[in-house]
């Protein structure tokens, strides 16, 4: 869109890439804040919230069809103080008006517009609108509140008292004793969904949901569970295999449009690709397939090369659509394939699944995907698999570089605490499972960027960095997946300053977002701007929930510190949504985790004397999902603390029982599976 002659609204001034994008419509936006509010109770006049995210079609598509066209914008200016909020910026907000769609309408999404009373209330709203029919509802509510005001303010004391009460917890007093029957009774409804010839779930579209998968292989292991053990591997093979990967840069689109993995969404979001990094490099540990491993190196590639900021944090998306079309950076047509690998084109069009008239027949082109492992393919065409593996490495290399002269995808390049979190655990986590260092420094280098610009002044932590500044004071998700970060670089280099950073922030969420009524903890600070509600964030989705992450974190700093408020805070808030697990178990996977780790324990394992890296990459090499490591010298922690000696101890804790101490991994893991 031309900005010729035209003044910017409000929104020029805004941090937010997708507010930015808006910042030349004729509407007259407002970021959420003061200013807009006060204008409204000032003029008594209507608040028009919309919502989305940069890297949202259909977002792009309402923009296009009404909040560029004049006609819409003069009914919105007149009637309505119109209010953007970049849903990644500010998460509280849109928790509350999502929540009253879906109580208005019966299901969600975004765009999300909402139209609310001058005190913020909502009364009407829903997702997309084509124009006609927004110009319609604009001026009907509009109406209403010149004419029926009172009607208008029932709606709203509805509305909200529904939104205030959606989501009670009973705090449940206390669960005697976690079981295995606890265990099976989430998993066996939860079973029937799985699809067993494509992965995922008998469903289209597909997500990938890293953290139900993260349980499975868990639960494979612990529980030695055939059915969860074959599903979990045969959906992240499908995933790594599908066109929901990119095979050429690294890095997975956000869902697949087709039950097959073929088509994807096309956006990468940063929280996805940090957890499915974490995801496959736990996979390779568990099965030492080569093909996860590849998969995880080739995705942190992309983030390092297309994701990273100069002062070492992670972008937060890369956009669907380039010069307009969805998917348009990413495709092949079998000219253009066949031109850039020359010879080695007909042995690798069926390996990319190339043809003529294009896999994506919708758009007569090519996604590249595979349906063949390497092994399989290189018997077919009778080449040896090291040739085979060349061939495709050196393809890969040619095809990026041709891909790199397109024009490229929006990035939305706000850097955000909670999803570069995400990003810094899966990098610690590889930098161990792969014995990669390099990885390890791309973390420290984040989270030490965070820990020393991304601060409050009481304490807190920031949500967001753009341009040089932080401007949104966090949320519960951005200290619960942080606080996860810290304790995971722990893991990789015995730095306690790790911990106690953890240990300082637990301590500052347990002062801000306590929630005196429940167990739960509020997902905005009580320091924090004053919304219409103040909610929970409970059930795990794509992310899972900021609740059930700060529980795992207070049972694991409870341990390492030997804190009993920590492990009793922990233990109150997964009692409280045990029933829940069961009646569907994928919307509770990280609460399952923990209920895994309730009844098979977390395994202690302090390690001493002069070989600890040795013996740390020796335990690398085992899949211990329910472990926590500790190691050093001149600890204070209590695990460690008068446990030196010059000679390699291993220490293996569960359940507060200590077991003698033993100089090789092997007596360790005989120890650890008893």
């Amino acid at each position: 869109m031309s900005h010729v002659n035209q003044e910017p609204n409000n929104l020029i001034k805004a941090s937010s890439p997708y507010l930015l994008q808006h910042a030349y419509n004729p509407v007259n936006w407002y970021e959420w804040g003061e200013e807009a509010l006060q204008k409204a109770r000032n003029e008594n006049k209507l608040i028009l919230v919309s919502i989305g995210y940069s890297a949202c079609h259909w977002c792009h598509v309402m923009e296009r069809e009404s909040f560029e066209n004049h006609e819409v914008a003069e009914v919105m200016n007149r009637d309505y103080v119109c209010i953007k909020v970049d849903r990644e910026e500010r998460p509280d907000i849109d928790q509350i008006y999502m929540l009253a769609i879906q109580l208005m309408t019966g299901s969600g999404g975004w765009p999300l517009n909402c139209i609310c009373l001058p005190d913020q209330r909502p009364i009407y709203g829903g997702t997309y609108f084509k124009k006609e029919d927004w110009i319609n509802v604009l001026s009907s509510v509009a109406n209403m509140w010149t004419n029926e005001p009172d009607k208008a303010r029932q709606y709203a004391d509805r509305l909200t008292d529904g939104i205030k009460n959606a989501e009670k917890i009973i705090p449940n007093i206390k669960v005697d004793e976690y079981t295995r029957t606890h265990l099976t009774e989430i998993i066996e409804p939860w079973k029937r969904y799985f699809d067993m010839s494509e992965g995922g779930y008998n469903r289209a579209p597909k997500f990938p949901l890293p953290n139900n998968w993260q349980f499975m292989l868990r639960y494979s292991h612990l529980m030695e569970d055939d059915g969860t053990h074959v599903s979990a591997l045969l959906t992240l093979e499908k995933m790594a295999m599908g066109g929901i990967y990119d095979h050429i840069g690294g890095g997975f689109a956000r869902y697949s449009v087709d039950g097959e993995w073929h088509v994807p969404h096309f956006e990468k979001m940063l929280y996805d690709n940090g957890q499915l990094i974490s995801l496959y490099a736990e996979a390779h540990q568990y099965s030492r397939s080569m093909l996860f491993k590849d998969v995880a190196e080739e995705t942190i590639t992309w983030l390092e090369r297309e994701m990273t900021s100069p002062e070492g944090l992670f972008y937060s998306a890369l956009d669907a659509d380039s010069e307009g079309v969805e998917g348009k950076f990413y495709v092949w047509d079998q000219t253009e394939f066949d031109a850039v690998l020359g010879d080695d084109a007909d042995l690798l069009a069926d390996y990319f699944n190339v043809t003529e008239e294009g896999n994506w027949e919708e758009e007569q082109t090519n996604i590249l995907l595979r349906k063949f492992s390497e092994e399989e393919y290189a018997v077919v065409k009778g080449v040896s698999i090291i040739s085979l593996i060349e061939k495709v490495k050196a393809a890969k290399v040619k095809l990026l570089q041709e891909r790199s002269k397109r024009v490229r995808p929006g990035l939305d390049d706000k850097c955000l605490t909670a999803w570069n979190a995400m990003a810094i655990k899966g990098l610690a986590e590889s930098a161990g499972i792969f014995e990669n260092p390099h990885y390890y420094h791309l973390a420290k280098k984040a989270a030490d960027f965070i820990l020393s610009n991304l601060n409050t002044p009481d304490g807190g932590l920031y949500r967001n960095y753009k341009s040089g500044k932080a401007s949104i004071p966090g949320f519960l998700d951005d200290y619960a997946f942080f606080i996860e970060a810290l304790i995971t670089l722990y893991q990789y280099d015995f730095d306690e300053k790790w911990l106690l950073e953890a240990k300082r922030l637990v301590d500052y969420v347990l002062t801000n977002f306590e929630d005196a009524d429940s167990p739960m903890l509020f997902y905005t600070a009580g320091n924090g701007e004053a919304l219409i509600a103040r909610k929970h964030e409970i059930m795990d989705n794509v992310i899972p929930s900021s609740n059930s992450a700060m529980a795992q974190n207070l049972h694991k700093l409870g341990l390492l510190f030997d804190d009993d408020r920590y492990i009793l805070k922990a233990e109150g808030m997964l009692a409280s949504v045990l029933p829940q697990i069961k009646t569907y178990g994928s919307a509770y996977s990280n609460w399952a985790i923990q209920v895994l780790e309730e009844v098979f324990g977390i395994n202690e394992v302090a390690l001493t004397g002069k070989n600890v890296e040795k013996v740390k990459k020796e335990f690398n090499k085992h899949y211990v999902p329910n472990k926590i490591t500790l190691g050093g010298t001149n600890s204070e922690l209590p695990l460690l603390k008068d446990k030196q000696s010059q000679e390699t101890k291993i220490y293996i804790c569960r359940n507060k029982v200590c077991q003698l101490p033993v100089t090789t991994v092997d007596e360790a893991l005989i120890l650890i599976t008893k």
